[in-house]
């Protein structure tokens, strides 16, 4: 066989499953099989494969200059092994990663948090709103008259611009922080939003199977959302999505195909996408599990 096609099934193979677990098992039927990856992920936390990816940077330490991260005018894929972190402006004992920026051609920032041991967040500038969820460990967030909430995986706050706050860790946190410049309403005031995931009704989807949460109010006053949206194995978006809204997505849990333009992706727990606006977008859901994903979408600004 030449050896670039041999490459090429290799990396094929590589895109779900670790290295080392790449072994055939012949069973009583005649056929090739790769072990489960992780025999015990039933009893592992809410979300745990976002800092611990099927296919994590030490994967692919075989396969120097491999990456699955592509970066188009209209689209990005950013996967695990191109996250290059380094300390957060203004932030205490705390790692950033900026996944989605405005050179981009976004009107807003992406980054992952990992907040260590006695460490603090930052605040934005003065007009710019926050968006926080944690997808691992546990963080104090005290808003200015000194009441605090404690967060934890799957937990989440809205931050208006201008809004004092503070998010402290006592051990380790990994937050998903969204941040962008408030687009003002006259007369519109957004509240700081406290919740979890579990805590917001599902939503109807005329016309489609997925079930779907919005995280923040749908009211005037919010210029973004915040959704998080479940696939059972198999399910697809039935609609082929091209629209004016930009997105930005974290994909929490499972592993499937996205489609963004004329090209199509396979996708994993930890995978990040950036879809600017009007570019085709379709995804569906493989493997045994649900998928879930959060995705940012902008709402109730006229886009003149």
């Amino acid at each position: 066989m030449h050896k670039s096609l041999i490459v090429s099934i290799y990396v094929l193979y590589a895109l779900f499953l670790p290295l080392g677990m790449l072994k055939c098992v012949l069973g009583e039927e005649g056929f090739c099989s790769a072990p489960p990856a992780y025999a015990d992920s039933s009893s592992q936390p809410l979300y745990w494969k976002v800092t611990n990816p099927t296919l994590s940077p030490e994967h692919l330490q075989d396969l120097p200059g491999f990456t699955r991260s592509v970066y188009k005018s209209d689209h990005a894929v950013i996967t695990p092994e191109s996250h290059v972190f380094s300390p957060l402006p203004d932030w205490t004992n705390t790692l950033g990663a900026y996944l989605i920026t405005p050179a981009m051609g976004s009107q807003y920032v992406m980054y992952l948090a990992k907040m260590q041991a006695n460490s603090k967040s930052g605040l934005p500038p003065k007009d710019v709103e926050r968006f926080i969820f944690v997808v691992q460990g546990m963080v104090t967030f005290t808003n200015m008259s000194g009441m605090s909430h404690r967060l934890v995986v799957d937990s989440y706050a809205y931050l208006p611009a201008g809004f004092e706050h503070s998010l402290m860790c006592d051990t380790s946190a990994t937050l998903v922080v969204f941040e962008r410049r408030y687009a003002n309403l006259e007369s519109f005031i957004p509240e700081p939003v406290v919740g979890s995931t579990d805590m917001q009704p599902l939503l109807e989807t005329p016309g489609e199977v997925f079930e779907l949460r919005k995280l923040l109010p749908t009211s005037a006053p919010y210029d973004f959302n915040i959704h998080i949206m479940d696939f059972q194995p198999g399910e697809y978006l039935y609609v082929k999505e091209v629209h004016y809204n930009q997105h930005g997505l974290l994909l929490l849990e499972g592993q499937g195909i996205y489609r963004l333009g004329d090209s199509w992706y396979p996708v994993q727990t930890g995978d990040v996408i950036w879809m600017a606006p009007f570019v085709p977008q379709w995804y569906a859901a493989l493997g045994k599990t649900r998928s879930r994903y959060m995705i940012y979408k902008d709402v109730n600004r006229n886009p003149l």
